[in-house]
């Protein structure tokens, strides 16, 4: 019962606020609440705190017991919904498939999936030396195993 009523007002949330959207929301069996929240332009404080008044405004303390966390994700957690991706352009990503890991730039998201792009040095084909070579590669939704951003400092 818990569960579908946090549900209910979440979606009431999102329905209200169309710029954010849920990653994560998790209930544990001592009623621990944990909602992970992001936006198309990110997540502040304010904003989670909105989330957390919107859930815990309207559940009853004195009926049930329960603790609520609310955050957005962390700069080291996986991409899990692909609406994630759209504030991510531009930065550097490592994204790994059943088949080979990659790591580059996200230059472009499709429907289907992302698009990345790298450059090596790579052996000249005639002479000595190594020639810098750029790489594009469409990676589909469904073949990503994990995708991250990588930090630089």
């Amino acid at each position: 019962m818990l569960k579908e009523k946090v549900t209910a007002l979440l979606n009431e949330f999102f329905e209200e606020n169309k710029s954010f959207f849920l990653v994560d929301f998790s209930l544990t069996p001592d009623n621990k609440i944990k909602i992970i929240v992001d936006g198309d332009n990110g997540v502040t404080l304010k904003d989670c705190i909105a989330v957390s008044r919107q859930v815990e405004h309207n559940l009853d303390r004195e009926e049930l017991d329960f603790s609520l966390e609310v955050t957005s994700p962390g700069a080291t957690e996986p991409i899990i919904n692909n609406r994630q991706y759209n504030k991510n352009i531009g930065r550097k990503f490592q994204v790994k498939t059943a088949e080979d890991k990659f790591e580059g730039e996200l230059t472009a998201i499709t429907e289907s999936g992302i698009q990345l792009s790298w450059k090596a040095r790579e052996p000249k084909p005639v002479g000595k030396g190594k020639v810098t070579v750029k790489y594009e590669k469409e990676i589909p939704f469904a073949d990503i195993v994990e995708a991250k951003v990588m930090i630089t400092f």
